[in-house]
């Protein structure tokens, strides 16, 4: 899109639309939403799930997240994602999350799928059909992307991610091989 300006030079270009992360006011409509939901499986499972920290300081792609470390959890969000799709993330992000607490709390979360039957339970609960991925346009908000690490072997260049670098690097002993070659992959800093 373009925009004249007053002064009859060439037009200018219009800034993309950028998204601004929700305030205080938005942060603690959600935050209610969250006890909401937090009290609703409290009385469903006769137990009085206590309420858990809620922050905004997720970035990237997802909408929200549940974290939990022994008995400390805490639910993320991304306000960028929310101030842009803010009523429909009350109504399908924040149950998703809370329904994750929930189920660890319940069952511990490595005794069950993500998304399996417990979760979806939950969700029944809520009232809201169990959908695990959003279809949001992301354009204007900021997108985490992974760094790469140059690797070698001996037919040709790798890039790999962060998440498989750091893979590697833990575990020396273990080396990747390249698919073409059959070597093992050398770190090149």
């Amino acid at each position: 899109r373009r925009m004249s300006n007053s002064s009859g030079r060439d037009p200018v270009p219009m800034q993309m639309d950028l998204v601004f992360p929700i305030g205080e006011q938005e942060q603690e409509k959600v935050r209610l939403a969250c006890k909401r939901y937090i009290d609703i499986a409290s009385v469903h499972f006769g137990y009085g799930f206590r309420q858990i920290p809620v922050r905004f300081d997720l970035t990237g792609k997802s909408a929200g997240m549940y974290c939990s470390h022994g008995n400390n959890c805490l639910i993320r969000y991304n306000a960028y994602i929310f101030a842009r799709y803010f009523e429909d993330s009350i109504k399908t992000t924040v149950p998703h999350e809370v329904a994750h607490y929930i189920v660890d709390r319940i069952h511990g979360l490595r005794r069950v799928q993500a998304h399996g039957k417990e979760w979806r339970g939950v969700m029944q609960q809520y009232g809201d059909y169990a959908r695990c991925t959003h279809d949001y346009d992301l354009s204007g908000m900021p997108v985490k992307r992974q760094r790469r690490h140059h690797y070698r072997c001996a037919c040709q260049d790798h890039q790999l991610s962060t998440t498989l670098h750091n893979r590697i690097q833990r575990a020396p002993t273990n080396p990747y091989y390249c698919r073409h070659c059959g070597e093992s992959l050398s770190y090149q800093g």
